[in-house]
């Protein structure tokens, strides 16, 4: 005899009268838990920006490692693991509640800045990204997923944009600060510090005032027109993956965002440092792309709440892949600083509006989900990413290296143009169980 279906763990029950009335859907109406949320992700996107300008220096000085390839497989082991995590990361949301989740990234991320402080060798440096990794890969997607639940399904553009925007600002402001303090101090420890910080702060207030946001879930599912049947993880990981024309061209361009960071995380700061830039002027470079990318998305998120995801998406790859042509094909701080621009703007276009895109087309029930398998295959492409440019930067050399990760992301612009189909923001998704948007 054949067992029926299990439910949903988000959408098993509808919220009964009296939790209705306590939780709504909205910005204004959650503001100082969403607000509690942004102030979060920014210690989120610090624990990456330590990394950002002098953790590739350390690998190439300190350790006097030569190949490119060993230099950034600290993001090769970040990049894997997050992708991991985020894939988990859904799944464990819906079973074990957000704040649960959120609390655990960061119990995770405590080690982080003190393995790197002390590391007597690359292989700690690795081990630090790996948890790193799964810092991010459940910290972050908490709160992504969390503010999408507070504000409902009118204003996902805008809640990404908030979101997206605070933890690469910190990415940004991070990454240059570090410079600075390296340039002052050397690599270690001192700028590691700010990773302490961020650590304890994320830490202490995602355990004492996050409140978990499953009831305001199950009060946009309870009054969606369409109730989803249940569909397993398998399902919805090949929906996301391939079957469906949206979420596949959302997450092949999420893969080649994050592909071309990868490689700029890991490849910019050997290839300035070639020309003879000093650390300060790198740390300059590294903080204008994050932190331009982290700005413009307080726009660019609601933007493609009224303009839609698509235009701003196509558009975006298009941008980045000529600020990496340009990077690759000069030789001066001001023409890489126009580069490190144009890959902001970029991807500020193409950040939120993915994220909101995917959400467009999941159903309420399992959207966390299917934003796991998306963030998935986005974040891989740090690993991705970061290896071939690697490979490619000792054959090749640096420039080629950034030149081939340029025209990748102009062709994944194509592949978006060709296969994604406009969805209204806030309409239902086309898919509600497992079958293919045609």
């Amino acid at each position: 005899m054949s067992r029926p279906p299990r439910p949903d763990p988000v959408s098993e029950a509808v919220p009964t009268p009296q939790a209705a009335a306590s939780v709504r859907l909205g910005l204004k109406e959650n503001w100082p838990q969403f607000s509690l949320l942004v102030l979060i992700n920014a210690f989120v996107g610090g624990m990456v920006g330590i990394e950002r300008t002098v953790v590739p220096l350390i690998g190439a000085e300190e350790f006097k490692i030569g190949s490119t390839t060993l230099v950034v497989s600290f993001i090769v082991s970040f990049g894997v693991v997050k992708a991991c995590a985020n894939l988990i990361s859904g799944q464990l949301a819906d079973a074990w509640g957000r704040k649960r989740v959120l609390v655990l990234g960061w119990l995770v991320g405590l080690p982080v800045p003190f393995m790197i402080i002390w590391a007597p060798s690359w292989k700690w440096v690795i081990a630090a990204n790996a948890l790193l990794g799964v810092n991010q890969g459940l910290a972050w997607s908490m709160t992504v997923i969390m503010k999408i639940d507070l504000v409902g399904p009118k204003s996902r553009g805008l809640a990404v944009g908030l979101n997206e925007f605070a933890g690469y600002v910190a990415v940004g402001v991070t990454a240059y600060l570090t410079g600075y303090v390296a340039s002052e101090h050397g690599l270690r420890p001192a700028p590691i510090y700010l990773g302490v910080a961020y650590a304890i702060l994320g830490a202490t207030l995602s355990t004492l005032l996050v409140r978990d946001t499953r009831e305001h879930v199950r009060l946009e599912t309870s009054t969606h027109a369409r109730q989803a049947s249940p569909i397993s993880f398998r399902e919805i990981f090949f929906l996301t993956s391939f079957r469906d024309r949206n979420l596949f061209a959302a997450s092949q361009a999420g893969l080649v965002n994050n592909l071309n960071d990868g490689m700029s995380w890991g490849v910019f700061p050997l290839f300035f440092a070639s020309f003879g830039l000093a650390v300060e002027r790198i740390g300059i470079l590294k903080a204008v792309y994050p932190a331009t990318w982290g700005i413009l998305q307080v726009a660019t998120g609601p933007l493609s709440d009224r303009w839609g995801r698509k235009g701003l998406i196509v558009a975006g790859m298009w941008v980045q892949a000529a600020g990496l042509f340009l990077t690759a094909a000069t030789g001066h701080f001001e023409w890489w600083l126009v580069g490190s621009l144009l890959l902001g703007i970029g991807t500020a276009m193409v950040y939120p509006s993915l994220i909101a895109a995917v959400s467009d087309a999941s159903h309420p029930n399992w959207r966390a989900r299917s934003l796991s398998v998306y963030r998935f295959w986005r974040d891989l492409g740090y690993a991705i990413g970061a290896l071939s440019a690697g490979i490619i930067a000792d054959r090749f050399g640096l420039s080629a290296a950034i030149s081939s990760i340029a025209a990748l992301t102009f062709v994944s612009g194509i592949v978006v143009a060709v296969f994604m189909r406009e969805q209204a923001a806030g309409s239902e998704p086309a898919t509600r169980t497992g079958t293919i948007a045609k």
